[in-house]
């Protein structure tokens, strides 16, 4: 009896201190966050009001007036390279997606940093999570493979998915390759559907159900397709927006460039990069009603994704998961110039899109280089215009107080998501796979105010993209686009990439262009002819 009754105590003691144990690490003060990835599509670095945009986006606005906002972070250039990075942290080419995807029913002869298609030799943020218990969700846009089953999310540590495996796709009717698809399942879309309103959805009924379960952490990726190509904004968003772009993209990216200044994200010295469209009164009248609709299309899908941001913010507080939870909201490349100079569409297009096609109002040169005020260029290349995005990072429960409303100012890039995740969560990365290119940005997110002024980087970080090419160096930047000189600014002294210091600074620059030519050598970079998946495709019909 005695030893019965020892035995008793002691698996009492053991059950007490399981719980104890249990409920301290699953406490606000000690476990590890949620986290949320939220990826929008295309937008540029100016098009929230948080970095100088006229588009109404309190809920977005307020994560950053309650967090931090990075004012230098660098994506890839493009949709599919960027997710690439973001969730293996690696760079597109280590990973096989050094140029794009390759488009359903097509399976490459290529190279293996161009397979198009995630390979075997890279993990993802879900499946390092996992190792950690963490929950893995996803609802949204994939687009790291669509051939091989084995490439998409639920194959790639999600344990929940809903979305488009493919690249574009229709926001009201998703069809044909362009789908959706709910696990590994093709579905169909019910009336009433809007994707950037049902990814949201979804995503909470995930988060819910992980709730209902146990207390364990969760992971989601919500990858909006919102504001890709075509711009199929809801009526009511669309005119809300109608006729605030009547005075032109002149007026916009001066309105934004003072509000810029107002708020801090530059200062009063920074010289903007000038417009490259034509001017706005030279277009006759019908043309310019015709992009203030494309304007106010585009805005209105912005503006829904900041409704969607408050509603999924509205949710975590409801089942008391708001305060730990991590939010990243950051965006794939810089505003699309796909849609030609003066883009396409006019308000019918709006009012009455064609559905299960991509279709559609597209923004176009012009305004998307007003989007990404007061930067060069715009997605594809790696100048400024193309390659930076903003990035805010809300925490209620890891972000001092003293810190919020406040930028990070230090050069940061994709890896870091990995590297941050990996830290949070008290995870390792495995040791059979390359090691993560990315620096954790959790001190830049927790510590005090002399913490977040350290580097993020002390060593270089490379790019490139379809022969655009850059490099980051401290306050150096080395950048070329396809075929043209290389070019080198201090961005320090001149933000926008109107100086070049080339041929003034020439043995930095050699420098420099030896470090990238190593670094892309043995990332398998294809230099000095770039590779085209789409010109080999056309090469072998």
């Amino acid at each position: 009896m005695k030893r019965v009754a020892m035995g008793i105590c002691r698996s009492l003691f053991a059950c007490l201190f399981v719980v104890v144990a249990s409920s301290q690490a699953f406490s606000k003060e000690t476990s590890p966050p949620n986290i949320v990835l939220v990826l929008v599509d295309d937008m540029g670095y100016s098009d929230l009001g948080c970095y100088g945009s006229e588009i109404e986006t309190p809920n977005i606005d307020a994560l950053a007036e309650n967090g931090l906002r990075f004012t230098q972070f660098y994506n890839s250039g493009r949709c599919c390279p960027t997710r690439a990075s973001l969730l293996t942290g690696l760079h597109p080419h280590q990973v096989g997606i050094g140029h794009m995807t390759a488009p359903p029913g097509k399976v490459l002869n290529a190279p293996p940093a161009y397979q198009g298609h995630l390979n075997e030799t890279c993990v993802t943020i879900p499946q390092v999570l996992k190792s950690q218990d963490y929950h893995t969700f996803m609802t949204g846009k994939w687009h790291l493979g669509h051939v091989n089953q084995n490439d998409w999310p639920m194959q790639r540590g999600f344990d929940r998915f809903y979305g488009g495996i493919s690249g574009a796709f229709n926001y009201f009717k998703p069809g044909g390759d362009r789908g959706m698809t709910d696990g590994n399942e093709d579905v169909e879309t019910e009336d009433g559907f809007y994707a950037t309103d049902a990814f949201t959805d979804i995503a909470c009924d995930y988060i819910s159900d992980a709730r209902r379960a146990d207390d364990k952490p969760f992971f989601l990726y919500l990858a909006y397709n919102s504001p890709h190509w075509p711009l199929n904004a809801k009526v009511k968003d669309f005119e809300k927006y109608r006729g605030r772009y009547t005075d032109g993209w002149e007026a916009v990216m001066k309105a934004r460039q003072a509000k810029q200044r107002e708020i801090g994200l530059f200062g009063e010295s920074l010289q903007p990069a000038p417009h490259v469209g034509p001017a706005w009164d030279s277009l006759k009248a019908k043309k310019r009603d015709d992009l203030d609709a494309i304007m106010a299309a585009y805005a209105g899908c912005v503006d829904n994704i900041d409704q969607n941001i408050g509603k999924l913010v509205s949710h975590l507080k409801s089942i008391d998961q708001y305060e730990n939870t991590l939010i990243l909201f950051l965006s794939d490349n810089g505003a699309c110039q796909e849609g030609g100079r003066l883009g396409f569409g006019d308000e019918n297009m709006v009012r009455n899109p064609p559905l299960e096609t991509t279709n559609g109002v597209r923004q176009g040169l012009a305004w998307a280089n007003a989007s990404n005020t007061p930067f060069r260029l715009y997605k594809h290349f790696l100048h400024e215009g193309g390659a930076n995005t903003p990035l805010i990072a809300h925490w209620p429960g890891g972000i001092p107080e003293s810190r919020r409303n406040s930028f990070v100012r230090q050069p940061a890039y994709l890896p870091d998501i990995m590297a941050t995740c990996v830290e949070l969560a008290e995870a390792e990365m495995p040791g059979d796979v390359p090691p993560c290119q990315g620096s954790s940005l959790a001190n830049a997110l927790t510590g005090d105010l002399e913490a977040a002024k350290q580097p993020i980087h002390d060593t270089p970080i490379f790019f490139e993209h379809e022969g655009n090419a850059a490099m980051r160096d401290g306050d150096w930047k080395l950048v070329r686009e396809y075929k043209k000189p290389w070019e080198l600014y201090n961005i320090a002294d001149d933000r926008t990439e109107l100086s070049d210091l080339s041929t003034a600074e020439s043995e930095r620059r050699d420098r420099m262009v030896a470090a990238w030519e190593a670094w892309a050598t043995k990332t398998e970079v294809a230099f000095p002819e770039r590779y085209n998946m789409y010109q080999e495709m056309k090469n072998h019909e």
